[in-house]
């Protein structure tokens, strides 16, 4: 696991461009090895599902997002046997209850990188019965690795929630705004958390 230089208690604003209706702000923290930052952004990648990510189908639009993402910052997606970097793509899910509490329920899939645990995301919304709605929120989680150390250049994860109503309930909508503010200001600072706020 990467370990911070230093992490800030500040909290910054972003802005994703998109339509008017705001949603979010996702939460995004990066952790940066210091060495590794020249090597980061550049050369040849190759996603694979994070270790314990079950479902294929479910992952795929995120692997998708990510590897987009990872193409316009200057890497080329490549076999795993041409790799330099390795990137592991996770999702974790978990119901959110109206009153703020989590529900230990775990649904969707599993993929933690394994360093951050569970955290808030961004998911469809659910009403497990009258008033105010409960969610489902789901954490994009990346690692790039060293293709042949495995040893771990840069983490990151973005959290967000949605209402089951929003357009951002689609899946692969959902993809794309957790990997594009998980990758905004790429690397990032080092243990830094930052709100990125993220449109419809």
């Amino acid at each position: 696991m990467l370990r911070p230089l230093a992490i800030t208690a500040a909290m910054a604003s972003l802005a994703l461009s998109g339509c008017a209706t705001p949603q979010g702000p996702a939460e995004v923290t990066r952790f940066v090895a210091p060495e590794s930052v020249s090597r980061l952004g550049q050369g040849a990648v190759f996603l694979e599902s994070a270790p314990g990510t079950a479902d294929a189908l479910e992952l795929a639009p995120y692997k998708a997002a990510v590897a987009a993402e990872l193409v316009r910052l200057g890497y080329r997606e490549t076999d795993r046997a041409a790799a330099g970097q390795i990137a592991q793509v996770g999702i974790e899910r978990y119901v959110q209850t109206a009153e703020g509490r989590r529900s230990p329920v775990s649904v969707g899939v599993g993929g933690s990188t394994g360093s951050y645990g569970s955290g808030v995301g961004l998911g469809l919304g659910i009403n497990l019965g009258g008033g105010a709605r409960d969610s489902i929120g789901t954490q994009l989680s990346v690692t790039l690795r060293d293709a042949a150390s495995g040893e771990p250049l840069w983490e990151g994860r973005a959290d967000l929630r949605a209402a089951d109503n929003s357009p951002l309930a689609d899946r692969t909508r959902n993809a794309q705004a957790l990997a594009a503010a998980l990758f905004r200001g790429f690397p990032g600072t080092n243990g830094e958390t930052v709100e990125v706020e993220v449109n419809e």
